[in-house]
């Protein structure tokens, strides 16, 4: 069964930092590119990041483009996402998405807020 498992979302101040995790079962993780989309409230779910299966020519969304990086590790079939000098338009559930699967995790909250 094709799995994915989104963590490390939470409240974080404005400039501040968070890390997030996706964790991959059920399918050979290293094959396939992975991406990560947010959703805000009231808004619809936007693509913010994509990586190939190797890692290499990331690539990112104008609105986080300088401030976010994603990366992975295939020997942990695990897709990070850095989230550096968050901002409050930031906040949204975040997914982590295999488009060759069409498989969605279950989202992890981010919020910036004062």
């Amino acid at each position: 069964q094709v799995q994915l498992v989104e963590s490390g979302g939470g409240l974080v101040q404005p400039g501040g930092s968070l890390r997030l995790s996706c964790a991959a079962s059920g399918f050979l993780f290293s094959m396939y590119p992975m991406n990560w989309y947010r959703q805000a409230p009231g808004r619809e779910r936007e693509w913010i990041a994509g990586i190939s299966p190797t890692g290499i020519n990331p690539n990112y969304a104008a609105p986080v483009e300088g401030r976010f990086t994603i990366s992975r590790d295939n020997s942990k079939s695990t897709v990070y996402l850095q989230m550096d000098s968050l901002k409050l338009e930031d906040t949204a559930v975040y997914f982590c998405y295999a488009p060759q699967k069409g498989v969605w995790g279950q989202g992890t909250q981010v919020t910036v807020s004062t």
